[in-house]
Parts: C-alpha cells; structure tokens; sequence
C-alpha cells in the first residue's frame, strides 16, 4: 500500500529508440509526471506509445509483428526499444528488440534484457513494469470478436499476476500441436493425453488467474466517487461456469475429459471447442443495466476508461511493478467535463501516464502538472508548461 501518495512509484526517465516505425534513432529524456505529446497526425506520436508497449509481454499496442514495426527505410536492421525505468529509488534498464543474428537466420526472434542481462522470455518485464493502454483501436472492444477482449483482460491481469502470460503460451503452444495433430490425423492417445492435460493444468490457472483479478477489479470500482460509469465485468464460457460449481482440481479433471472426447468432432471442424480460450469478456454498465455492445459509443469508451483507471489503482495498492498508462488520444471525444475529470483522476493516481493529441488546449488543466514535447515528422522537441 502506497503510503505517500505525492510520490510517483516511478516511471520511464529515458526512453532511446533504434530504427523503430518511422524513428531512426531517438533518446527522449523526462520525469516521472505524466507526459503529453502533441502534433498533427502522423506526426509520429502513436509510434513512440507503440514502442513503451514493447516493454511489456506481447506484440504490443498495433498487435505488429517482430519485423512490421521495424523501420522501413532502413531495411535489413534489427530495431530496438531501451529504457530507463525509476523504480522507487532504483535505475532499472529495459531493452528489447529484434536479435540480429536472428535476422543472418532468416527468421524472426524478439529478444530481452533487463540491467544489460539477457532474460529468457518476456515475463520479466511484467516484473519490473505494468503497461496498460487505451488506443482509438479500442472504442469498437465491445463489438469486435471475443479475441480482442480476451487479450485485453490478461494484459489487465499481468498487473498483478506477471506469471500470467507464461502460463497462456504454455497453454496456447500446448493448444496448437494438438490442433496440428488432429488436422494431420495423428491420434496416437498417449501424446494427445499429454497435450490435453497440459491444457487442463495451464488452462484452468488461466481461468482462475482472470477470476481473481475481475473479482478484486470489481471491489475497486466502488473505492472511488468518480464521473465514468459503473461497469460490471465476469467471464463467460464453459470452463468459467464450471468453475462457479466445482474446485479448481475438479474443474481440471472435467476438462481433459472433455479434450478427450470432443477429439474427432474438432479434427472436423479444424478447432478446438472447448478451454478457455472460447470464453468472452461481459461488460454490462450497471446504471442501465445494459451490456457495453448495446451502449453509446460514449458511454462504451467511459467503460473502457473506468476500467482501465481502476486497473491501475489495482496495481498502485496490491502489484509490485510500475504502472504506466498509454493513452492514445483518448480525450479526442470527450466532452470537457469528463476530459477534466479524466485528467484530474490521473494526476490524483500519481502515475505516469503517457497521452497524445492534436490539440495541446484539450490539456490544459496539466499545465503545472505534466511534461509536454511537440511531435513534428518524428522528431520530438520538449516544450515549455503551457
């Protein structure tokens, strides 16, 4: 529990990028406040959120591949994302990128490091730092396929969980062999056990990983008298509901069985119809007490943003990793009473908190609060407080 609220847990004080999207090479030097970037679009603000994103697990903000996000005008040159992270009162160092000799290969291997070591995996940096984003991309989360909202959820629960993701891969590689071996007409029983028990173990974790952290989201909704809807949010599917009925071991068991059985019918239908990954993200506002795909468009990035501000608060009193917040436009469509309230919940967070616009007026209740830089054709030029 944070005890001196006027002091930031910490935040990225240099941020260097190596021939990432439309940078070169660029060192960005700031505080531990939030930061504001303003400039026309395409300017290049996105890019440098996109490149924060990659110091957390996964493909980061844009979902881009290891040699998309590289720089085009370049051609043939691993790129990089290095930062210093303040972390109370240690310098952490952060890097990661594509390996060059990956490149002399042929193939494609992101790399990591933390403090200039080489560490296996990318679980690490959910260790040292937590990144959550809203991006315009977002606003249609509640209309889009269940995918999207599943991969939303388990980056909210690397907050507090940064073993999280390593259990999804182990999940997700156990699930496409078996997948590979139905498709191909491999039923050899022995091997297809294994697989399906390796499901049942990391996909019932994974299960109960995501009910803890809704469960504990959902009490921090009401710790805060805030503008933005009141949101409730569950999982839905199979194994959630099984596990409303029975305990995490018998959950376990129930699936493998199930694995077991449906294996003709998924090598015919190409798919695996049963874990969790075919569960859904259900959002329902509780004022009106309708689900978020049937709301407003307003009032679905209002849901977005109260639940990404009680995440945040989430990690602040229970995580261990620093919370940083990417906030792609995000005031673009508020009006101003909820974009001053947005702004004034942030700066009472004390966290650091990324944010671009086209308009630096819209961020005007940060002037004495928050660092500003002007983004003109990808290069980034620090401004005075407005």
């Amino acid at each position: 529990m944070i005890t001196n609220r006027q002091q930031p847990r910490g935040g990225i004080v240099q941020l260097t990028l190596t021939t990432f999207r439309s940078y070169d090479q660029v060192r960005l030097d700031c505080d531990v406040c939030p930061i504001v970037l303003t400039g026309a679009n395409g300017a290049g603000k996105t890019n440098i959120l996109e490149a924060i994103s990659w110091l957390s697990p996964g493909k980061g903000l844009r979902r881009a591949s290891l040699g998309e996000v590289a720089n085009c005008k370049i051609p043939n040159r691993p790129w990089g994302v290095a930062a210093v992270l303040q972390k109370h009162t240690a310098a952490i160092d952060l890097a990661t990128g594509l390996d060059p000799q990956s490149l002399l290969q042929g193939i494609e291997r992101r790399v990591v490091q933390i403090d200039q070591k080489p560490v296996r995996g990318q679980a690490g940096l959910a260790e040292q730092v937590n990144i959550l984003w809203l991006t315009p991309q977002m606003d249609r989360l509640f209309l889009e396929g269940a995918s999207e909202r599943r991969r939303f959820v388990d980056r909210l629960v690397y907050s507090l969980d940064p073993l999280h993701s390593k259990r999804i891969q182990s999940y997700e590689h156990a699930l496409r062999e078996r997948s590979r071996l139905l498709r191909d007409g491999h039923f050899d029983p022995d091997w297809l056990s294994i697989l399906e028990q390796r499901m049942a173990q990391e996909g019932v974790a994974v299960a109960v990983a995501r009910r803890d952290f809704l469960s504990e989201l959902s009490k921090s909704f009401n710790t805060k008298d805030s503008i933005f809807p009141t949101p409730c949010v569950s999982m839905q599917g199979g194994v959630d509901e099984w596990l409303e009925q029975a305990a995490a071991v018998d959950v376990e068991h129930r699936l493998a069985q199930e694995l077991k059985m449906r294996r003709v019918k998924d090598a015919e239908r190409g798919g695996t119809s049963v874990g969790p990954h075919r569960s859904d993200f259900e959002v329902i506002m509780v004022a009106s007490g309708q689900k978020a795909a049937a709301c407003s468009t307003g009032e679905q990035k209002a849901l977005l943003i109260a639940i990404i501000l009680s995440a945040a608060r989430l990690t602040i009193t229970q995580g261990q990793s620093v919370p940083i917040l990417l906030l792609d436009e995000v005031v673009a469509h508020l009006d101003a009473l909820r974009r001053k309230a947005l702004l004034n919940e942030l700066t009472e967070l004390q966290v650091q908190c990324w944010l671009t616009g086209t308009d630096r007026e819209r961020f005007q209740f940060l002037q004495d609060k928050a660092q500003f830089f002007q983004v003109e054709n990808s290069t980034i030029i620090p401004q005075s407080m407005l």
